[in-house]
Formats: structure tokens, C-alpha cells, sequence
């Protein structure tokens, strides 16, 4: 059914009289809405309608107020103004917008006196000869009708949908609110939503989970839209609750004043192309992570198997190498993607504070609790919680933690009532909670609790070959940004790519924001970086083995060794290396000469055996 909109943001009788007309001239596979400004007075209306029935027509059917023009999907939109409907906004189903312009007829003193039945108080738009109005009404929708006007925009409307609809790429469009006004058919195919679904809802709000991944320029009301066009991947959930990999295209739709209006993105499924590439290793980057080194490969592998089950999961590694991205990519490929994201840094908070954090609170359970109030435990519910730097929480802490683990049931601080939560533990941490244990800091049957599935985070510089890709990537964020090109010299390039980068990733991104801040120029040059850096002594590095299939640089002279690398991954020979590194696994792994992946993996296999 095609569906006519008349709509005045301004007048109750234009927009009604011409929908009545229309509901005479069309058949029934028209839709005739009329619209009509909300603070519409009482007499005006009255009379209005009463002109209209005494012409010999009926009072259309769907009579809605202006503010809510974006409920209705319809093909052809007739607007009343003096001017052009630029001012209207952008509606769902981009429909064809026609505007028709009827010019004010003031009424002469002697029709004044006649129409007696005219309130005084009726607005400007009132006063015009209704019986002139309804004549020019009648021979516009006469023209539509019978001239084949009405016809002919169908055939455009149906021909330019024809082509958008034919597309094998998926297009959804917003204005400045997020507000979608359309959505193709391969769009319907692809996320398996219909666009009625969809069409005239905050894109955030339709998809579950958020349809960008927040990762676009609207996640905040304050968004920032780049002039030119950009690109980025993004995993969503289908209707179907099947998880996607999309590669979007984002381009602003500019009005005739050159001003941003709303966006445009194209979006293909490259669910199938991801997974061929991420067994052939030529992925460069997955859920806001960077790096095609075999080893971040491997991580990218156990994120998307360990996301089809709702296990605890432990994140291990250095400060910076991206521990919460990998939690935040974990809950994106879950089918808990929907629910919230939940962040909590243990090591920041005393025990009192972090108790009442994760668990809640009641009012008066301690001085300043003047209201309840929810912990992340029941925020998180359906959701994910994420526990970073679990290995700084205390033993009490630790026996608190592991009760909710077991039935997933606690109490607020200062109540008595036991509260259920559904959540999904991921926990990230920096230290050895092995070591942790055996010291007796850490309890042994809470790590199992919470390491079901452990993930370890490589440093940068045991990925070396990921430095250049991360820095391509900050430097062209930079240029989308500012909208100029930048170069990087390439004795930058071999100094960033020596550097041992004991911060990892997130040093090396306040190293090139340094950089940027003291770039004056087009081109990152060497006294552009931080001194600490260019002070840097020079190391020479050799190459690992490339038995575990892949490569990574290491210091000749940065770990002590007893031998060559021996390469030997027996019980006896791990023990030897810890001992001899006194328990670091960084150096007791180069030792062996095998990674700390590997390293890691032989500890778990032969768990309890050291």
C-alpha cells in the first residue's frame, strides 16, 4: 500500500483538507495521513472540519499530531510551507518530499462580516477564504490524480528503491539524532531485520548491543563526524543471535549549506572472509585489537571460541598490552553482547569500598550511605563483569569473591536479603597468580574458579612486526581527524621498532600522541619523539626459533642464560629455567628457547607437577 503524508508544522485545515480530498479522489490502496501542528485551537478546528464536510467531503481517517511524523513510513510526503521544507526533518523511508505553496489570502471586510461563524481569536492561517482554499485544494489533488503527477512519482519512488534494493551492500542512514530513515534490503538480509523494525528508531536502541559496536562518532549525543569518509569493522548480533563481521563505510550526508545532517553507512558481511583470513593469518586487527603476529592470531582464535560459552575467563600479561580490549572483544562476540559491559579495577579500591562496589549497598550500612545503591554485580546482570587487576584484591576479599562465584548469590553491604545475579566473570591481571599462590597470597581453589579459560596477552616486543602496523594506524586516526597527510620517516620507524617498549601498546600510543603534539610539519621525524626513547640504547636481536610458528625479537643480552637455548620442554627442564630465572617466565621461556605462549601452555598442561 503506498502511503500520502500532508503534514503543516503551522496549520490544522491545509494538511486535513487536502487528505480529505485525497480520500475521495484515490482508492483504497492509498494511505492518507494528515499531520497537524499539536497546539492547534479548539474553535479553529471546529470550523475547519465543519468547512470541509459542508464541501461534500469526509474528515480523513488518520489524523496525527506533527511532532510525531517519524512513527509513519510514508512514500510520498506533501508539506505546506511558504518556503521550502528544508526545516523538516529527515523521515523514515526517505519518501518523496513535495511542497506545495498556497499563497494567504486576506479576506475583504465585507467577507469578514459574513462569515459571522469565524471566531475572533482564530490564528492568521484562519482568516483566509476556506471556501478558496478548499477550490485550490481540490484542483492540486485534481492535477496529482488525474494529470499522472501521482503516477509518475510512484515510478520514480519504485525505480530508485529497484536500484537501492538490488545492491548487494546493506545501507542504513541517520540524521544528527540517530534517528534511521533508511534501511535496503540486503540491510534486512544481512542483520535479518525488517526495516519496519528498524525505520524511525535510535540505531542504538533498534540493534541490540549497539548496531556501530561503539565504535562510531555517535555513541556520544556530542559526536564528532569527520568530513571525509571512514572505515572500520564491526561485529554485530543478527536478529537470528548470530554474530557477524561487518566492514562498514561511514560517509556524512551534507544539506545545499554544506552542513552535516546525518550519516550514511554501507556495510557488507565479511563473516566468512574473517574466519578463511584469520586461518590463513592475514587478519590485521579484531574487535579494536591490532596485530597480525602469529601470536596475537592465536588470541584472536581463543576470544572467538571461548565467546560461544559463558566460562570465567583470566586475561594475563603486562600493563598496556591490552587486557580489557580483549575482555571488551570477548563480550562483543558473546551472545551476552546485548547486556552491559561492566568494568571494575580492583587494585584501585580498599576492601570496604570495593565490596560495597561490587556487591552494593544499603542506606545506612556506613557513614555517607545516604541511599541504596546497586552493585556492579546486579548492573552487570545478563551482562559481562570485568575484573582487572584481580591479583591485587586482599585474602578476605578473595574468600567474599569466590562464595558469589559458586552460586552466583550475595548480599548488599548491610543487608540481610540474598540477591541472584546472572553474569559472566572475566578477569584480567598482571602479576604471576601462580607465584601469587605458592606465596600465599592469592587462594589456589578461587584461580580455578576464575582462570577456566586463560588468555595471554603478548608484550609488544615479543611481537615486533604488529609496531609499525599500530603506528600506521594511530598516524592515520590522527589524519582522519585533522584532515591533513603525515608521514613517518623511516629512521623513526627502525627506532620505534628497537625500542623494548616496557609500557607496551599503551606506551607506544602516548609516544606517538607526543609526537603529533610536536609536530609542526607533515612528517614524524626523530626529535619529534620522547627522549627516553631517543636515549635509548641501541640493542642488537636475534631471531627466535620458528618452531612454534612465529617470530618475535628478544635482547641478546637482556635475560641471563646458563646455556644455549635448549629447546627442551620436559618437566625437568621447565623447572631448571624457573628456578634458574628465580620464577620469571619471560626470561625462563627464552631460556628454553620457546615463547611464553608455549611456555604458558606446557605450565597448564603439566599443571601441578611444579
Amino acid at each position: 500500500m503506498i502511503s500520502i503524508l500532508f503534514v503543516s508544522d503551522d496549520s490544522y485545515f491545509l494538511p486535513v483538507a487536502a487528505a480529505a480530498i485525497a480520500k475521495k479522489y484515490l482508492n483504497k490502496d492509498y494511505d492518507i495521513i494528515a499531520a497537524v501542528p499539536s497546539a492547534t485551537d479548539a474553535k479553529e478546528t471546529e470550523v475547519a472540519s465543519q468547512i470541509i464536510t459542508e464541501s461534500g467531503f469526509e474528515l480523513p481517517d488518520h489524523i496525527e499530531q506533527f511532532e510525531n511524523i517519524r512513527r509513519f513510513i510514508a512514500n510520498i510526503v506533501i508539506c505546506f510551507k511558504p518556503k521550502k521544507c528544508d526545516s523538516y526533518p529527515m523521515l523514515p523511508g526517505n519518501p518523496i518530499l513535495l511542497n506545495w505553496q498556497l499563497k494567504t489570502t486576506k479576506k475583504t471586510p465585507d467577507q469578514a462580516q459574513r462569515e459571522t461563524a469565524l471566531p475572533e481569536n482564530l490564528s492568521e492561517q484562519a482568516t483566509w477564504s476556506y471556501s478558496t482554499t478548499m477550490l485550490r485544494l481540490k484542483q492540486m489533488v485534481s492535477d496529482l490524480v488525474e494529470q499522472g503527477y501521482l503516477d509518475a512519482l510512484n515510478h520514480t519512488m519504485r525505480y530508485s528503491n529497484l536500484i537501492m534494493d538490488n545492491l548487494h551492500e546493506g545501507i542504513i542512514a541517520h540524521d544528527l539524532s540517530r534517528t534511521v530513515f533508511y534501511f535496503n534490503k540486503a540491510a534486512e538480509k544481512i542483520t535479518g531485520y525488517n526495516r519496519e523494525e528498524i525505520l524511525g528508531k535510535d540505531c542504538h536502541e533498534a540493534f541490540p548491543g549497539k548496531f556501530c559496536g561503539q565504535n562510531c562518532n555517535f555513541c556520544t549525543r556530542l559526536a564528532h563526524i569527520p568530513d571525509a569518509p571512514y572505515k572500520y569493522p564491526v561485529s554485530i548480533t543478527a536478529k537470528d543471535l548470530q554474530k557477524k563481521k561487518l566492514e562498514m563505510t561511514v560517509i556524512p550526508i551534507k544539506d545545499d549549506h554544506k552542513e552535516t545532517v546525518g550519516v550514511i553507512a554501507t556495510f557488507r558481511d565479511i563473516t566468512k572472509e574473517f574466519e578463511m583470513s584469520l586461518r590463513l593469518g592475514e587478519v590485521e586487527g579484531f574487535c579494536g585489537m591490532t596485530g597480525k603476529d602469529r601470536l596475537m592470531l592465536e588470541v584472536y582464535q581463543i576470544i572467538r571460541d571461548v565467546a560461544k560459552s559463558s566460562v570465567p575467563v583470566l586475561i594475563q600479561g603486562e600493563s598496556g598490552t591490552g587486557k580489557e580490549l580483549a575482555a571488551r572483544a570477548i563480550h562483543t562476540e558473546s551472545n551476552r553482547s546485548d547486556g552491559l559491559f561492566v568494568p571494575v579495577n580492583c587494585g584501585a579500591l580498599p576492601d570496604n569500598l570495593l565490596e560495597s562496589e561490587l556487591f552494593g549497598h544499603v542506606k545506612g550500612a556506613f557513614t555517607g550511605a545516604i541511599k541504596d545503591k546497586k552493585g556492579r554485580f546486579e548492573i552487570a546482570d545478563k551482562g559481562t563483569l570485568f575484573l582487572d587487576e584481580i591479583g591485587d584484591i586482599s585474602p578476605a576479599m578473595q574468600v567474599k569473591l569466590l562464595r558469589v562465584l559458586q552460586d552466583g548469590r550475595f548480599e548488599r553491604l548491610g543487608s540481610e536479603k540474598t540477591t541472584a545475579s546472572d553474569v559472566r566473570i572475566i578477569c584480567a591481571t598482571n602479576k604471576e597468580l601462580r607465584a601469587e599462590i605458592k606465596a600465599g597470597r592469592f587462594r589456589e581453589d578461587l584461580y580455578y574458579r576464575l582462570c577456566v579459560v586463560p588468555i595471554y596477552m603478548p608484550a609488544l616486543r615479543e611481537r615486533r612486526q604488529d609496531i609499525q602496523l599500530l603506528v600506521t594506524n594511530l598516524v592515520n586516526k590522527a589524519v582522519t581527524e585533522k584532515g591533513s597527510r603525515i608521514e613517518i620517516a623511516p629512521e623513526v620507524m627502525r627506532m620505534l621498532t628497537a625500542y623494548d617498549w616496557p609500557g607496551n601498546v599503551r606506551e607506544l600510543i602516548n609516544c606517538i600522541q607526543f609526537a603529533l603534539v610536536r609536530l609542526k610539519g607533515a612528517k614524524i621525524e626523530l626529535r619529534h619523539l620522547p627522549d627516553h626513547i631517543l636515549h635509548a640504547k641501541k640493542r642488537n636481536f636475534q631471531k627466535k626459533s620458528t618452531a612454534t610458528g612465529y617470530h618475535a625479537d628478544i635482547a641478546k643480552n637482556a635475560i641471563p642464560r646458563l646455556t644455549k637455548p635448549s629447546k627442551k620442554t620436559d618437566v625437568q627442564s621447565i623447572k631448571d629455567a624457573l628456578a634458574a630465572t628465580n620464577n620469571n617466565r619471560y626470561k625462563a621461556a627464552a631460556l628454553l628457547g620457546i615463547s611464553r605462549a608455549t611456555l604458558y601452555r606446557l605450565l597448564e598442561k603439566y599443571q601441578g607437577r611444579f
